[in-house]
């Protein structure tokens, strides 16, 4: 799969200013950084969350088979190479690196990935995803896995690639659900957690990195820091004051609306162009929206590109698409789309009435973690009572959504949003375990011969039916495309701004 170099999230940050220069500096070993994150982890175990803020925090104390490199490419990280594939595309023979150890001391063999894929399967949702197409997973010796399908299955290598309901390698003897003890094999030991103050991690003196040069989430990483401090910050307004004031080395997700006035502080802005997308994820499973004519009314109702002005402000933020992947991306299609932006109250207020709408509440959840968030809920919500609808909004903190959004008893609508991922498998709605649940025939009769084809342009093909099914049953409503705005120290060299950021290969100058 080749994606258009002019949507790559890497290309578009190799035109950040600052990172031409820094990468001319030599690296310097020592000190610590705060990284002010939108708040605290539900959990340290990737494997038991989608949200990207256990992946953001967990990819340094934790490591998969698999990650990816520039351009989205599939690269090894704990496997030697790429797997070794039978004629039929059902087995995959990976071979492992040697000399891998622990944060216990412990040395990685086949044994503790066999256990680790094994759980993968019944506690992340992607694993659950996977787990039907996988007839055996096994270890013919100790530095061996193989694991064979029961069909092909194209999406295989991202999924054990992603970093968010990770297929993270855990040793053998820790695999208690939930997890208990976080030992993983990667650059950075949790050393403190202290719940809502910080998490602390310290460099993990036993990695054995990759050879070579870095690349993006792949490559060498070397542990330039001695410590990296994740700073739970709920409110934004705060992580934009503390980034003009220096207090953090790096602030993530702040309000676009705060771009002009870092430019008079002591942090540079780190915007990530054609980031991703905000959406309105549906319940489908209980409730109000388990009604498809009451998803289609929500449809029908949405003003996109006044939400978008609410959230982003400028234009330089954010662009009106329905379609799932925008221009470039060999996944883009229009298929389905003239189903987006119809702002209809009338059609809205008709499929009520055809669904039987008895005034019950809608309940939306949200969060002002993601100003973004709550401002496109609250124009949701004027529209959406517009057509009819009586709107129940519920702010809550993240990790209360989070929580809350696996009961289906809790919710109809909860807000969030996603960058574009390399491979639309990755995409939690493509998975029937996912909070929102939509699990039916039409789904399963176009999301299956997308997964087991594997020529690119016959998936790209097959993708679009995907999509039109999206449009179709309405499982959640994409908003638009937007650019996201973190911020940075200006002595903090050698970060390459990804949607997840990352601070191995990073120093301070």
């Amino acid at each position: 799969m080749k994606v258009s170099p002019a949507l790559v999230l890497t290309a578009a940050f190799l035109a950040l200013p600052f990172i031409g220069d820094a990468a001319l500096a030599a690296p310097k070993r020592g000190g610590v950084i705060n990284v002010a994150v939108v708040g605290e982890p539900p959990t340290l175990d990737p494997m038991a969350s989608t949200t990207d803020l256990v992946g953001m925090v967990t990819q340094h104390i934790f490591e998969t088979l698999y990650t990816f490199g520039k351009d989205w490419k599939i690269v090894p990280l704990l496997a030697e190479d790429l797997p070794q594939v039978s004629p039929d595309g059902k087995i995959y023979t990976i071979k492992l690196r040697s000399g891998i150890t622990f944060h216990d001391g412990s040395a990685m063999t086949s044994e503790d990935v066999v256990a680790s894929l094994k759980r993968w399967t019944e506690v992340a949702t992607r694993g659950k995803q996977t787990a039907p197409k996988i007839a055996a997973i096994e270890a013919p010796d100790d530095s061996t896995v193989r694991i064979t399908l029961k069909e092909p299955y194209a999406p295989l290598l991202a999924l054990l690639a992603f970093n968010n309901a990770a297929a993270v390698v855990l040793p053998a003897e820790d695999q208690a659900v939930p997890l208990v003890k976080v030992v993983g094999t990667g650059p950075y030991v949790l050393k403190e957690r202290r719940a809502d103050r910080y998490i602390q991690l310290a460099r993990f003196d036993g990695y054995k990195s990759r050879s070579g040069e870095a690349d993006f989430y792949g490559g060498a990483r070397k542990q330039y820091l001695d410590e990296i401090r994740f700073v739970p910050v709920p409110d934004p307004n705060t992580r934009v004051q503390g980034a003009i004031a220096g207090q953090f080395t790096y602030a993530d997700s702040l309000p676009v609306e705060s771009f002009e006035r870092l430019k008079g502080g002591k942090s540079e802005a780190v915007v990530l162009k054609s980031f991703g997308w905000p959406v309105f994820m549906m319940n489908t499973k209980e409730g109000l929206l388990a009604n498809l004519d009451m998803r289609r009314a929500v449809q029908a109702a949405l003003a996109p590109d006044d939400m978008l002005l609410a959230a982003f402000g400028s234009k330089d933020f954010y662009s009106l698409d329905g379609a799932l992947y925008p221009e470039g991306y060999i996944w883009h299609t229009e298929a389905g789309a003239t189903l987006y932006n119809q702002a209809d109250a009338e059609k809205a207020k008709a499929l009520l009435a055809e669904a039987g709408y008895k005034g019950e509440p809608l309940v939306i959840l949200t969060s002002r973690q993601y100003p973004f968030h709550y401002k496109m809920a609250e124009v949701a919500k004027a529209y959406l009572e517009q057509a009819g609808f009586k709107v129940d909004m519920q702010v809550v903190d993240w990790a209360t959504l989070t929580d809350r959004r696996a009961d289906p008893k809790l919710w109809n609508i909860y807000i969030t949003h996603s960058p574009f991922l390399p491979e639309p498998a990755l995409s939690s709605y493509m998975s029937d375990a996912a909070p929102g649940w939509w699990a039916s025939d039409l789904k399963h009769q176009t999301v299956g011969p997308f997964n087991t084809a594997v020529d690119p342009t016959e998936r790209a093909k097959l993708f679009a039916k995907v999509q039109e099914a999206v449009f179709t049953e309405v499982p959640f409503y994409k908003v638009g495309n937007f650019n996201a705005l973190s911020a940075k120290a200006p002595n903090l060299q050698g970060v390459t701004p990804a949607p997840w950021p990352f601070f191995w290969n990073a120093w301070l100058e």
